[in-house]
Order: structure tokens, then C-alpha cells, then sequence
């Protein structure tokens, strides 16, 4: 338990640019719509499509929220206190998918294991 404990990197604001995915299923369809809208009009930020469907490398319906370091001190810890258990996938946003989606993955809840081969990974 200890080992899993350890890959479950906390995020840390180091980038420029960063994307939140708010992972969900159909009993947590509603909930995760909302906790993205909220996220757009309390901060301003971009919030993309609800997928219903696994889309890229993330195994379970999501929803994608962009954002910079200049919201990450007050968004991380709003997401953390308002996602009611969800996962949510944060990472970095660098043009190097590959090592956005590994090296500066971060995670708010449970991992969850990402198909990055589309990436060459």
C-alpha cells in the first residue's frame, strides 16, 4: 500500500500551463457537470466538452479544464475540497504530451492508469 501511496503524485505548480480532467462515470455525471461549471465561472476558466466516453488517454468520461499558474494556488485546493471524491487527472501543459501525461501527471484521489501510447509512450 505504501508503494501505491508513492506514485500518486501530489500537484505542484511549477508550469505555465495546465490541464484539470475531472474523471466520472454515469452516477457522477451531474455532479462532475456541475463541479465544472462551477470551476469555470468561480475562476473564469475554460472548461471543455463533458465526454461521455473514454477520449486520448483517459480511461473514464471526463472533462477537461484549462488553467495557469496564476489560478493554481486557489483552484487545486478549491478542486480538492469540492471533488467530492472524483478523480481528477492535473497536468502539466508543455507541447510534449508524452511527458505531460507521465512526468507531470498529478493527482487529486486515486490514480488511474493512462493509454499513452497514442503519444509514442
Amino acid at each position: 500500500m505504501e508503494d501505491s501511496m508513492k506514485e500518486t503524485k501530489r500537484p505542484v505548480n511549477s508550469h505555465t500551463d495546465y490541464h484539470a480532467h475531472v474523471y466520472f462515470e454515469q452516477e457522477t455525471l451531474s455532479f462532475a457537470t456541475s463541479l465544472c461549471e462551477q470551476a469555470g465561472e468561480k475562476f473564469g476558466l475554460k472548461v471543455g466538452r463533458i465526454h461521455q466516453k473514454p477520449v486520448g488517454p483517459h480511461p473514464k468520461w471526463s472533462c477537461q479544464i484549462t488553467f495557469g499558474a496564476e489560478h493554481f494556488d486557489e483552484f487545486v485546493p478549491w478542486l480538492e475540497s469540492h471533488r467530492e471524491g472524483l478523480t481528477v487527472l492535473i497536468h502539466a501543459v508543455t507541447g510534449n504530451d508524452l511527458e505531460d501525461h507521465t512526468k507531470y501527471a498529478y493527482w487529486l484521489g486515486d490514480s488511474a492508469e493512462l493509454d499513452v501510447s497514442m503519444f509514442g509512450g
